[in-house]
């Protein structure tokens, strides 16, 4: 099995394989809208402008088993992180990273980089061949990720 073989869905409820990612560098994170983390939002969009044209790709999958910190529908967590941080990568329908009802793509990054998710913004980094290089706790900002994505592209 690789990333490539999971389907997920968007946060219009279409379905998304994410084999269409293939040959791109991708950032995977939990995020949530109500979180100490969450002005975290605006170095990924800075990421996403800086390196987007080269074949990077964000995908937000938003996660409300951390305190309840990602409420509302989809269409609302979208108006806030466009509103407030003009965020522009693909976002996705809100899932779960841990546990019951976890989330198949969260398993599989998980058995390629141990551990369960400890908080929102937990942050996966993928190479054009599908291999999950890195993970970095929510502490370790975007900016601080620069550097890696460069180098996989």
């Amino acid at each position: 099995m690789s990333i490539y073989d999971i389907t997920v869905k968007d946060n219009k409820g279409n379905d998304v394989n994410l084999g269409e990612y293939k040959g791109k560098v991708l950032l995977i994170v939990n995020t949530a809208t109500g979180c100490g983390f969450t002005p975290q939002y605006d170095g990924l969009q800075d990421l996403y402008e800086k390196y987007n044209d080269k074949g990077f790709e964000i995908l937000d999958f938003p996660c409300n088993q951390f305190l309840g910190q990602a409420p509302g529908s989809a269409e609302q967590i979208e108006s806030f992180c466009q509103v407030n941080f003009g965020i522009t990568f693909r976002q996705f329908a809100k899932i779960k990273v841990n546990g019951k009802d976890e989330s198949p793509l969260y398993e599989y990054l998980k058995s390629e980089k141990k551990g369960s998710i400890k908080w929102n913004f937990t942050k996966f980094l993928v190479d054009r061949d599908g291999n999950v290089v890195d993970r970095f706790a929510p502490t370790v900002t975007p900016e601080k990720l620069d550097a890696e994505v460069a180098k996989l592209l």
